[in-house]
């Protein structure tokens, strides 16, 4: 999940555009395909043993267009596209001829990323609910469609928004880190983000090679913590043939800071054990595992109020 492209004042959201080049030069070099969004309800129902790796770029900076679309282009290499349709046509943004422009591109796909791109988290059912409507309106008037992809901003969601983006949408992606595989929950699908800090080569090299950690289930389906659930009680079931799952470590920033979490290994499951609450505004927890084929990530994230 990239930002901006080349806003060097914006470290935390941009990337620069040599090491952009250098990260497309080391997929090709590992060898890897990139995943056309128009292929990705063949590649997510089905088992294969072949990675691909999908592009994915949030909210339509100028800069994208300006910077990385250009590359892209040359090479018709696939990518998503989030727009919140509040900020189109504003001052840093791209506007609607030239979101247009790459919608009609083959290997382009538009998604949608909120009309207003606010905390929704913080918005009331019915104030979200709006603001999800109109941006599937201006998407109409605009594209003569609402795209099937939906991406939370800032990654936040509670259980009732997602239910309601489920029927709105096909596929929902998060900001938490993980490798997608067909047993991940379609309306929270998790993406490595990737910036100036945590996009360095050596990291994204590593990130490129990650297998996805499969599971059955993961307890709390809810997300967004209050006092009262805070720290959430959290569990993790996986299939009857899985091995090793005591190989699986898993650290989280409860507290605060990053520190190793307390596991207890029951047979197919494992249940987290949190010491401290998480502090505003997210919760994050990554687990990974080495074996036989390589490592293994999944993380997941909770928003809080």
């Amino acid at each position: 999940m990239y930002h901006r492209f080349e806003e060097n004042d914006y470290p935390s959201t941009n990337i620069r555009i040599n090491v952009f080049k250098k990260h497309l030069n080391l997929i090709k070099e590992n060898k890897l395909e990139f995943l056309s969004p128009k292929d990705f309800d063949i590649e997510f129902n089905r088992v294969s043993e072949k990675k691909k790796i999908l592009l994915t770029i949030d909210d339509a900076f100028s800069s994208f267009y300006i910077n990385a679309w250009p590359i892209l282009k040359k090479s018709k290499i696939p990518f998503l596209l989030f727009v919140s349709t509040e900020t189109v046509g504003k001052n840093g943004y791209m506007d609607w001829d030239e979101i247009i422009e790459l919608s009609k591109e083959e290997f382009v796909f538009i998604g949608n990323h909120s009309h207003s791109h606010e905390y929704l988290i913080k918005y009331k059912f019915d104030d979200f609910k709006k603001d999800i409507d109109l941006s599937i309106d201006i998407f109409k008037r605009n594209l003569n469609y609402n795209p099937i992809f939906f991406s939370y901003p800032f990654g936040e969601y509670s259980l009732e928004q997602k239910k309601y983006i489920s029927n709105k949408f096909k596929y929902a992606f998060g900001q938490h880190s993980g490798v997608i595989d067909l047993n991940k929950d379609q309306f929270e699908l998790p993406r490595f983000p990737i910036n100036e800090k945590y996009g360095d080569l050596e990291r994204f090299n590593f990130l490129i090679n990650l297998l996805p950690i499969q599971y059955k289930s993961l307890i709390p389906d809810e997300k967004f913590l209050l006092d009262t659930n805070n720290p959430p009680l959290m569990s993790i079931e996986f299939f009857e043939e899985q091995r090793n799952i005591n190989l699986i470590n898993c650290f989280s920033n409860e507290g605060g800071r990053w520190k190793n979490s307390k596991l207890i290994y029951k047979d197919t499951k494992i249940e987290v054990v949190f010491t401290e609450k998480f502090l505003p505004r997210r919760g994050r927890i990554n687990c990974s595992m080495n074996d036989q084929d390589g490592w293994r990530w999944f993380g997941t994230q909770f928003t809080l109020n």
